[in-house]
């Protein structure tokens, strides 16, 4: 970490009513500064844990309530030694139109993760997410938006190290990459993902702070911080719509377990404790998932078409009428015609409603129609009576016979076991030859029909069926924001199950078109966006990259007029070009060649990710182990006793590592189902590293890798 780049002309407040230190040097002051926030910031704590809640709650549900949101609070408080409590400092030419600063010819702000104040309210850092922290990463010499100095900090191992400062009102003073900048986005990758709170880019901003009212997709090429983007869209929207979002919620959905484990710290390092994270697996767990489909099945199921038959089977339960509904009630009987119950039906089934809520209402219909014949024959019946009504024998029999429950498991479960059945429901929807493609009962198929849905051998594609079919019956409960993350690789009907938990809030969709590595992957944002149920939402495009090294990313881009040519190719604003190998080697000194590169990166800093076909797996793993060297499973944090992870390249997406060593390339592409799916495996693999890949190959490399 360099030392200060050069001493401010602007020195922290002296109006404060919190003492200063007397020293002459400015990195002393800003360590004592430090050393009075953490102070400050532990009092806060303190104060926490002190509060008395005895005597202020009615109950004991209040109590459990507000004791929790206390216990929330003080955990949120938490000084981390390891995590700078401030990164940044802004001095104002005038005082911003803040409350904060009201009546001041100018002021400083300390940029941090979390707001911290003194005893007397006076701030001494201020939250990131705050307005008058915008400049820290917007004002440049062009657009300095009132700024007259931006310093940064420099930490190492927690402790304030070093200082830079930029003076953005000095026409003297040139425009200029920041050293600590580069040196914080290039620090190695050791244990789970970290906030990059210190260093969003411009262009990151203004993504992070888009208002909660509307949908945003983001297009990023690897390296260019997507998801890191997301996350920090999270806890700015949490601090700028608190009480919204704490009645509606908030969900992060990620690819799989692994990724989930590798970010789940960013938010509680930025003080946000309760955002939920999930898998689209998790959303739709309606039912054990035993199975594997096949590829072609898998699209067929995952096809936006599959709701309409969903629809159709749905509906088919309903049968109109053929007997009159007959309400005895005492001496008298009420009769309401068969062609009545009719219409009743007809019109509930054109409103288009849910099929559960439609089922609800039938019988209060019904029982209207009785009360309109107690009132033609001279009765007074009131809303009691027509409770009373709906809840006779004879109306629930009819409700049953017209409009019986469903149970969408068993309904899924017939579909794909009842060709006959499928076949009427898929009419016009689905070709023969697809609805051959999803049967259980196909020869071939290796699944039989089951007798219960628990015994039925679901696969994922089959549960995602059984969420539609539940949203068609009663509608799912909408949160109020839901960030998809990898979402280039979901099907429409996927999509559709992500859009359901975001029906009435917003969303954040964050993806690379290139990356996309399923059979039925998304061309297009805008066709992704439409099955979300979110058309016409904004589409921002980031290509410039802070990860991956020009040369890594440069290589890696030669796939992309193979499997995504509408895209532009990412740039590097690393100034490094980082370390790059191809080792090419004989079949039977492959897994050799591969753990010497192993053992080469491992003399170096940071974290290794062996990242190898699905097959290659066992094979590397146990001449890792002959070997004596520790290998970790995805998702597993680093430390100083085992910094090699063993990556299969189906998990590969999402995870990042300062040295990567690439086996085999040829067997991660032939291990998918076709050879534009293989590629775009090949590309994310590709674009793990942060500084530095070897590939070791065997197998003649794909030719759109050759030397240009």
């Amino acid at each position: 970490m360099p030392s200060h780049a050069h001493h401010p002309t602007t020195e922290p407040r002296t109006d404060s009513p919190r003492p200063q230190p007397a020293s002459d040097d400015p990195l002393q002051r800003e360590k004592a500064h430090l050393a009075a926030s953490r102070s400050a910031l532990r009092a806060m704590r303190a104060d926490a844990e002190a509060l008395n809640i005895t005597d202020v709650t009615a109950n004991w549900v209040n109590a459990e309530v507000l004791q929790g949101e206390i216990d929330a609070r003080i955990k949120a408080l938490a000084d981390l030694s390891h995590t700078p409590l401030f990164f940044g400092r802004l001095d104002y030419l005038h005082a911003p139109g803040l409350e904060l600063a009201e009546g001041a010819a100018g002021e400083n702000f300390y940029i941090g993760r979390r707001h911290v104040h003194d005893a007397d309210g006076d701030p001494m850092v201020i939250d990131w997410r705050a307005p008058v922290s915008q400049p820290f990463y917007r004002a440049s010499k062009k657009d300095p938006m009132d700024l007259k100095l931006r310093r940064r900090f420099g930490y190492t191992g927690g402790e304030l190290t070093a200082y830079e400062d930029e003076h953005l009102t000095d026409p003297a003073e040139a425009a200029r990459t920041s050293a600590l900048l580069q040196s914080e986005i290039e620090r190695p990758r050791v244990g789970p993902m970290r906030d990059i709170v210190a260093t969003i880019q411009p262009e990151q901003d203004e993504i992070v702070r888009a208002g909660i009212g509307g949908t945003v997709c983001v297009q990023g090429a690897p390296g260019t911080g997507k998801t890191a983007v997301g996350l920090h869209r999270v806890a700015y929207l949490l601090y700028a719509h608190r009480e919204r979002l704490a009645r509606s919620g908030t969900l992060v959905i990620g690819p799989n377990r692994s990724f989930l484990h590798y970010i789940e710290q960013v938010l509680p390092a930025l003080g946000e404790l309760e955002v939920k994270q999930a898998t689209v697996d998790d959303l739709v767990g309606h039912v054990e998932v035993r199975a594997t489909d096949e590829a072609a099945a898998a699209t067929v199921k995952g096809d936006a078409r599959m709701a309409e038959v969903l629809r159709r089977a749905v509906r088919s339960h309903i049968t109109l009428p053929e007997e009159p509904c007959v309400v005895v009630r005492g001496s008298r009987r009420w009769r309401v015609p068969a062609y009545e119950v009719e219409e009743i039906v007809r019109e509930l089934q054109d409103r288009d409603i849910r099929y559960g809520a439609a089922r609800e209402a039938l019988p209060q219909r019904i029982a209207h129609a009785v009360l309109v014949r107690m009132e033609q024959a001279g009765e007074a019946p009131d809303d009691r009576v027509q409770d009373a009504v709906a809840r006779n024998a004879a109306v629930k029999a009819t409700v049953k016979a017209v409009w019986p429950p469903v149970d969408p498991a068993k309904l899924v479960l017939r579909l794909l076991s009842d060709a006959e059945f499928l076949a009427e429901q898929a009419e016009g929807i689905l070709t023969p030859e697809e609805q051959k493609a999803i049967l259980w009962t196909r020869p071939g198929s290796g699944r039989r029909a089951a007798r219960s849905v628990k015994s039925a051998q679901w696969s994922a594609a089959d549960a995602v069926l059984i969420d539609e079919a539940t949203d068609l019956i009663a509608r799912t409960p909408s949160l109020g924001h839901v960030v998809l993350d990898e979402a280039q690789d979901l099907s429409p009907m996927q999509y559709r199950a992500v859009g359901r938990r975001c029906t009435t809030g917003s969303a954040t969709i964050l993806g690379d078109i290139a990356q996309g590595t399923t059979p039925w992957a998304t061309d297009t944002w805008e066709e992704a966006l439409a099955h979300l149920g979110k058309p016409g939402a904004a589409v921002e495009e980031l290509t410039q990259g802070f990860r991956v090294p020009r040369e890594v990313i440069g290589y890696a881009s030669r796939l992309l007029p193979a499997i995504a040519p509408d895209l532009t190719e990412a740039t590097s604003i690393r100034e490094s070009a980082g370390d790059f190998a191809i080792r090419t080697v004989g079949p039977a000194d492959l897994t050799a060649a591969t753990l010497t590169a192993c053992d080469d990166a491992l003399a170096k800093e940071g974290s290794i990710g062996l990242i190898a076909a699905e097959a290659r797996i066992p094979d590397l793993r146990s001449a890792l182990e002959a070997a004596g060297v520790r290998c970790l499973a995805p998702g597993e944090e680093t430390s100083a006793e085992a910094r090699l992870t063993l990556v299969p390249a189906t998990l590969a997406k999402g995870l990042e590592y300062d040295y990567v060593v690439l086996d085999e390339p040829a067997a991660i592409v032939d291990g998918e189902p076709d050879e534009r799916t293989g590629l775009r495996r090949l590309y994310v693999c590709l674009t793990r590293p942060v500084s530095g890949l070897t590939v070791v190959h065997a197998a003649a490399l794909p030719e759109q890798l050759a030397d240009g």
